[in-house]
């Protein structure tokens, strides 16, 4: 007959317990990130946009609505001075590296804001700096005066504005920030898009007014130097044509929903000013889709492409010349430029 083994004794179970109740709690904790993450909701939970190169979307970079946000604002900021595309992918590889494309209010030492830019260095205020149109036109303004710096390396264009103790950490950002300027500058046509619910909350027209006025300046719409003075309240006097308006089940002009906005020289696609004014379209149209998620925008169309918030986030589907039922619909045919059209949230 053997001998019983001793029990465990009574300071060892309870390690034991300890042991079990610590990995039954980490196995609970990953099974709800995973949920979260990977879950049937989680594209909704993180709402995330994505842009695609012009070649037909072989190399792509995805980032968060937040990120689209500030990243079309340094865009808007750098062609409303007339910097070419190149400037641009500066801007944009910068604020990558020194922020992720976030509007920071810390950093090294004094730094905040979008390029970590130090208000005891002369780029000015923290309030000023936190402004992500002032600082990208600050940034935008030193850039101007380096010689030639189209032609440099982005490394050294970079940091000849920032002066960073880590110049070459600019270079990894640079095809990232290639794309994303392609799609905001307007050169790559219906490359960027947004996905997302409905946006939770009623949209303002006036809002995405005044959001247009600040980041591409006064001359974005007709009646602009008095709508910007309006800008800071987020509110213009500018009047809906009737295509603008929705209406209620009764025939009664409810509240405007669109905003439209004018591209330049429309209708005239041909040779080098068709070309240019389509670029200016999506241009507009792409950076109202990287705004949509603060603005509250159900759809953008332009040019006979439509983005809608919901169902088809990260697509810009053909629509017919005029679908005449109060939405984005009615831009012209694919053949030409046409007005951007801005529905925001009912």
């Amino acid at each position: 007959m053997g001998v019983p083994e001793p029990s465990p004794s009574r300071p060892l179970r309870r390690r034991r317990l300890l042991r079990y109740g610590a990995a039954l709690t980490v196995s609970c904790a990953l099974a709800g990130y995973l949920v979260v993450r990977f879950g049937p909701d989680a594209q909704h939970a993180r709402p995330g946009c994505e842009v695609v190169s012009a070649d037909g979307g072989r190399t792509t970079y995805s980032f968060g609505a937040d990120q689209a946000v500030n990243a079309a604002t340094i865009a808007a900021v750098g062609t409303s001075r007339g910097m070419p595309e190149r400037a641009v992918t500066i801007a944009l590889a910068t604020a990558l590296q020194e922020s992720g494309l976030r509007n920071l209010d810390h950093g090294d030492r004094d730094s905040v804001g979008l390029f970590q830019q130090r208000p005891s260095q002369g780029w000015g205020t923290v309030a000023q700096i936190m402004d992500p149109v002032y600082s990208a036109g600050k940034f935008y303004q030193r850039l101007d005066k380096v010689d030639g710096y189209a032609s440099l390396p982005l490394t050294v264009a970079a940091q000849k504005v920032q002066r960073s103790a880590f110049p070459d950490a600019y270079a990894k950002h640079e095809p990232d920030a290639a794309l994303l300027a392609a799609a905001l500058t307007g050169r790559a046509a219906a490359s960027l898009t947004c996905e997302s619910t409905v946006p939770d909350g009623t949209g303002d027209p006036s809002a995405v007014r005044a959001a247009l006025i600040r980041d591409f300046g006064a001359g974005v719409l007709p009646g602009a130097p008095e709508a910007r003075q309006k800008a800071t309240a987020a509110a213009t006097t500018a009047s809906p044509s009737p295509v603008e308006g929705t209406f209620s089940r009764g025939g009664a002009p409810a509240r405007t929903r669109t905003v439209v906005v004018p591209v330049a020289g429309a209708g005239t696609a041909k040779g080098a000013k068709g070309a240019k004014d389509g670029r200016r379209g999506w241009e507009l149209a792409q950076w109202a889709v990287a705004h949509a998620s603060v603005l509250h925008l159900s759809e953008v169309a332009y040019a006979g492409r439509e983005w809608r918030a919901s169902g088809t986030g990260h697509t810009w589907r053909e629509v017919a010349a005029d679908k005449g039922d109060g939405g984005a619909g009615g831009a012209k045919g694919a053949g030409g430029p046409a007005d951007v059209r801005i529905v925001t949230a009912p």
